[in-house]
């Protein structure tokens, strides 16, 4: 059976080439090595011993389990508020056709903030992880379940070739093990499962164990309150990604400053 994650995927590898027949990968290359000093994504994400959660927050206009979410947003204008409002890092969509993102929305934050920013995306070939650093991203975001294991140490050494972090995601502790084997410093736990869309907040919890001191672990998904925000604190997440909750609110920025908050 098809699942939302087989769609976007089939999708996307026409993006791709698309992309490569309009701008050469040597093109888009140039463009990378001659883009400006990366800003650490992990170092930004890392938690010291009882510090605070860090919030990586996202830009997110739609999705394909929520629907439209935010139409229309001002991706510069949303990562001021962020940042102003103690973001550690700023996760942008550029996904166009499922989650209503662009490439160039890179660029608009880029120019308006100095923490550092994650391209999220379906990453699937080397090209988008270039395309990723001449855009402005000082981190992509590689999802196990979109790739082979060839495909991530593919990516994992092209990430690494242009002084880019990646932050590898998992859903499973099958696709933790696939991860870790690949030596990643900096892990996501989605919370969503990308075939079905289903949740599961205790995820976290699960996986931690697995995950190595170096390691910098990232809660994503479902997490809308304080209380989660702590519960994902103390399961030893390093950071937390919130995306939809605070997209949704009147002021992103005011709902990420009482996310912040201790419950």
């Amino acid at each position: 059976m098809t699942t939302v994650l087989d769609r976007i995927l089939a999708v996307k590898r026409e993006e791709v080439a698309a992309a490569r027949s309009s701008r050469s990968f040597e093109t888009v290359a140039a463009e990378a090595r001659t883009a400006g000093p990366v800003r650490g994504l992990t170092a930004a994400l890392r938690r010291p011993s009882l510090a605070p959660i860090r919030v990586l927050a996202e830009i997110k206009r739609a999705s394909p389990s929520a629907g439209p979410i935010r139409p229309g947003a001002d991706p510069a204008a949303i990562a001021a508020e962020y940042e102003a409002a103690g973001a550690a890092a700023i996760s942008v969509l550029t996904d166009r056709t499922f989650f209503d993102g662009d490439l160039g929305f890179l660029a608009q934050c880029r120019r308006r903030v100095a923490v550092p920013l994650l391209r999220k995306d379906f990453v699937i070939d080397p090209y988008q992880v270039v395309e990723a650093r001449a855009a402005g991203a000082d981190g992509v975001l590689l999802i196990v379940a979109a790739l082979s294991p060839a495909q991530l140490d593919e990516l994992l050494a092209a990430a690494r070739t242009y002084d880019l972090d990646a932050l590898v995601e998992v859903h499973s502790e099958r696709e933790a093990d696939i991860a870790l084997a690949a030596n990643v410093s900096l892990l996501g736990v989605n919370h969503r499962d990308l075939r079905t869309l289903a949740i599961d907040m205790s995820l976290t919890a699960t996986i931690a164990p697995r995950i190595p001191a170096t390691t910098v672990l990232v809660a994503e998904s479902g997490i809308r309150t304080a209380i989660d925000v702590q519960r994902l604190h103390d399961a030893g997440a390093h950071a937390v990604l919130v995306g939809e909750h605070l997209m949704r609110a009147a002021s992103p920025g005011e709902a990420l400053l009482a996310l912040r908050e201790s419950p």
